[in-house]
């Protein structure tokens, strides 16, 4: 598609992706965001994007950022392990797309009141990196205060939204809760009215945002839950986002039929239904993180079963007592098993999200 021409290999700043996202929204398709834990998970994320002609949305959560670095790197400081791992990571993407010839948008996710320090950090660093190479280290931020009074909430987003646009990053905010538990955040047991915003809350937001930039999303919570779980206890409700839009261009007079860019949490699991639903909505980036879990996870478990007979010790096997199994074992062969059924998975997904070849590579 000509309209993504000027997309390159490489992380994408704030400007390129509000401009992919307005694509989105005129050809009706949406982003899967992946959390990355490490680079075995980043690697398997490219390579299915790049097989599926696309583009492609990685992110860290403040957990992960941690356990990037090492779990126990800097013991006692996890603020300080989740910053140090987000910066490494994020420069292992600036790296490894390029090589991969991918585009790719670049993202923290949820990040709570309590974990304020670790974006700090961040934005020490970038302002040293956007001097040096022009550009941020990351494509946008989330910040997740959806728990506290929504005018507490938007006040310290706008304080950090000022700072991000002097750096090209776009913003990320939370309006409701996402109910469920996912890195350590869990809403769980929260009262379900919390897991629906108010259009209202959205044309506040909206209102704060604009003052300062057009590149932001809103992740309104319309039932959305992390995790996977019976169709029958989750209810979820995507006419939020339309009535949302509905207001918002009634108020200010907008003739663009979703002027919003909406986030749609907790996408694990969801049918096709609801998914194209909340793209004609106004949905550009859909979170897939339990799904991804699952995908690696079954990959090494489907692994294990075709082959433990090999996997029970160095030496032994039913082609001898003696006979080695160094490689069943390797670590390559069945992380390699972990990776193919997340690409797997996401090529899937790219079809049912309708991004799937949205340009032919050409990149040299």
């Amino acid at each position: 598609m000509n309209c993504l021409s000027f997309l390159k290999p490489g992380v994408m700043s704030g400007k390129d992706m509000k401009k992919v996202f307005y694509f989105a929204k005129k050809k009706k398709f949406a982003l899967p965001a992946i959390n990355c834990i490490d680079t075995n998970s980043i690697n398997s994320v490219l390579e299915a994007t790049r097989k599926s002609n696309t583009i492609i949305i990685i992110q860290f959560s403040f957990s992960g950022s941690s356990f990037f670095l090492g779990k126990s790197f800097y013991k006692g400081n996890i603020i300080k392990s989740a910053i140090y791992g987000s910066i490494l990571g994020a420069k292992y993407v600036h790296e490894a797309s390029i090589y991969y010839k991918v585009p790719v948008i670049l993202h923290t996710d949820h990040c709570t009141k309590d974990c304020l320090p670790w974006l700090d950090g961040l934005l020490k660093y970038n302002i040293d990196f956007y001097k040096s190479y022009g550009k941020s280290l990351f494509s946008s931020h989330m910040i997740d205060l959806s728990k506290n009074k929504i005018k507490d909430n938007l006040d310290i987003c706008c304080f950090y939204f000022k700072k991000f646009k002097k750096l090209n990053i776009n913003i990320e905010i939370e309006l409701g809760c996402t109910g469920g538990e996912e890195d350590g955040l869990d809403n769980s047991n929260i009262h379900r009215k919390y897991l629906y915003t108010s259009p209202k809350d959205v044309l506040y937001a909206y209102k704060k945002l604009i003052e300062i930039d057009n590149t932001f999303t809103i992740a309104a919570s319309f039932g959305n839950v992390h995790g996977v779980y019976k169709s029958s206890n989750i209810c979820l409700s995507p006419d939020i986002l339309l009535n949302s839009q509905k207001l918002i261009k009634k108020k200010f007079f907008i003739k663009e039929i979703n002027p919003l860019n909406f986030v749609f949490h907790g996408g694990s699991g969801s049918n096709k239904k609801i998914i194209k639903k909340s793209i004609d909505y106004g949905v550009v980036k859909i979170n897939l993180d339990t799904d991804i879990q699952w995908s690696s996870w079954k990959g090494i478990l489907d692994y294990y079963l075709i082959n433990k007979d090999y996997l029970n010790s160095q030496l032994g096997n039913p082609r001898g007592y003696d006979k080695p199994n160094k490689k069943y074992y390797d670590p390559r062969v069945w992380l390699r098993y972990s990776q193919k059924y997340i690409i797997r998975y996401l090529v899937k997904k790219f079809k049912i999200l309708n991004c799937l070849n949205l340009f032919k590579y050409n990149f040299k």
